[in-house]
């Protein structure tokens, strides 16, 4: 099979296509046939070594779509030609992907692949923010970064289909159309941490009970300034920007701060099904939406990368390794 390799930490040019042998489903597990792969910021730490489970060389990517190939000893859930979905497997830039049993799941006919492979990474971490760390309901004001993003408009549509008043930070003037049409209230055009003055004038003074901060360091003490009494700072995206450092006592206005980690929320087989389900059946119902603004070939996976640093994409990007 076709697979991109890293064999050496670097930049985006180390991401190499190499014919590497088909994997072999052991005992509990899938061959699948893979028909997209996502392009995550994730994947953009590990090609530097950041988080690697294991050592070089490896294949990246650890989000995708595809169907059954054959079935490993033991596997009684699922037959050759299924429809499966899958995120946080490590070896998703290739053409073909040995993976456990539990830790796929079925997706209907009524979702496409490339719209199943895009929403398991950014829509279940979003669920997750959205149903865990901060609930918020009708009456409440969120804040969310990145709003034309793929992980910002997720939490973006989520919270308004829970009721939620949400205020969006994009970077581009450009940006702002895609936000509104995720469903944002009012939307500003920001870097860094210039926000503040005007997330306070909207609120009128009161500030927001949520922030959605993927930003790192260079927008953390706006985030924080904005939040009302009790409010939640729910900071996400350790590979963008500097890590805020923090004291506790140095945290005013009792506010919570959370490093939410969807790993947490969905800690079992039946978990991971049942909040993808959820998905699923929303986008079914037309009620979440998905966009894809690029496919690559895997040789082209270098120029996902490059695209994904820039910033200047708004939606989904993925890997076809059948082209």
């Amino acid at each position: 099979m076709r697979a991109v390799v890293v064999e050496e930490f670097g930049g985006p040019e180390v991401l190499k296509t190499r014919d590497r042998p088909d994997p072999v489903p052991g005992a509990g597990e899938l061959l699948v046939d893979i028909e997209f792969a996502g392009v995550n910021f994730m994947d953009t730490g590990s090609r530097v070594g950041y988080g690697l489970p294991k050592g070089l060389p490896f294949i990246p990517g650890v989000e995708g779509a595809g169907r059954v190939a054959a079935i490993g000893a033991g596997v009684t859930d699922f037959a050759v030609g299924d429809r499966v979905a899958w995120v946080y497997a490590y070896g998703s830039y290739a053409e073909r992907l040995a993976i456990a049993a539990d830790r796929v799941v079925p997706v209907p006919d009524e979702v496409p692949g490339d719209v199943a492979a895009a929403i398991m990474m950014q829509g279940l971490t979003a669920h997750h923010f959205v149903t865990e760390v901060a609930p918020l309901e009708k009456g409440r004001v969120a804040l969310v970064h990145s709003a034309a993003g793929g992980v910002g408009r997720m939490v973006t549509q989520l919270l308004k289909l829970r009721g939620a008043h949400v205020i969006g930070l994009v970077s581009q003037e450009e940006k702002v159309p895609v936000a509104l049409a995720a469903g944002a209230d009012d939307v500003l055009v920001s870097t860094g941490g210039a926000f503040a003055e005007r997330v306070k004038e909207l609120t009128g003074g009161e500030g927001v009970h949520a922030v959605f901060d993927g930003g790192g360091a260079a927008t953390f003490d706006s985030s924080v300034e904005v939040l009302r009494r009790s409010g939640t700072l729910v900071y996400y995206g350790p590979l963008i920007g500097d890590i805020p450092q923090v004291r506790l006592t140095d945290l005013p206005k009792s506010i919570k701060v959370s490093y939410a980690v969807f790993a947490d929320h969905i800690h079992t087989p039946e978990l991971l099904r049942e909040h993808a389900g959820a998905l699923f059946e929303m986008l079914g119902e037309g009620k979440l939406k998905v966009e894809i603004t690029k496919r690559y070939s895997l040789s082209e996976a270098g120029q996902a990368h490059v695209d994904i640093e820039s910033r200047r994409t708004s939606g989904k990007l993925l890997l076809d390794p059948r082209r």
